[in-house]
């Protein structure tokens, strides 16, 4: 390579971040909202960012899960993007995939019902944000 320890791992890291960056945009691009259910994760994004810091807030929840939430809560509060929004659909869809990938992970070590324990908005807006996260089977409205 360049002959210099430094400049060769420099570059490494690099071509290593570039390649991870990109297979990144590739998932995003598959696994993107479709249709109205980017506007309807839209809609709901104020419970959400409620929700995710009520559960990250919550010492009933196992330590790992109040981490990843709080790490979620950094990320979005993040100026810079993994994907620009200049970018079009994904620009703005990474954020409500990564929240999405977050929520599954707290459902599976905490359980639905911790979720709706602290949701802040409506039933109705409850069932909506299972059916988009793919939570599990959404619970009746009463």
């Amino acid at each position: 390579m360049t002959g210099t320890w430094g400049w060769d791992l420099l570059i490494g890291l690099v071509g290593a971040l570039l390649v991870t960056w990109l297979v990144l945009i590739a998932t995003l691009a598959i696994v993107r909202p479709r249709g109205g259910l980017l506007r309807e994760a839209l809609r709901l994004l104020p419970d959400v960012l409620r929700l995710v810091r009520r559960l990250a807030a919550d010492p009933g929840l196992p330590r790992g899960v109040r981490v990843r939430l709080a790490l979620l809560l950094a990320y979005l509060a993040f100026p810079i993007d993994l994907v620009p929004d200049f970018i079009p659909v994904l620009g703005h869809a990474d954020d409500a995939v990564i929240v999405i990938a977050v929520l599954r992970s707290v459902v599976r070590r905490s359980g639905l019902q911790a979720v709706r324990r602290h949701w802040p908005g409506t039933d109705d807006g409850f069932v909506v944000l299972v059916r988009l996260a793919g939570l599990g089977k959404p619970p009746a409205v009463s």
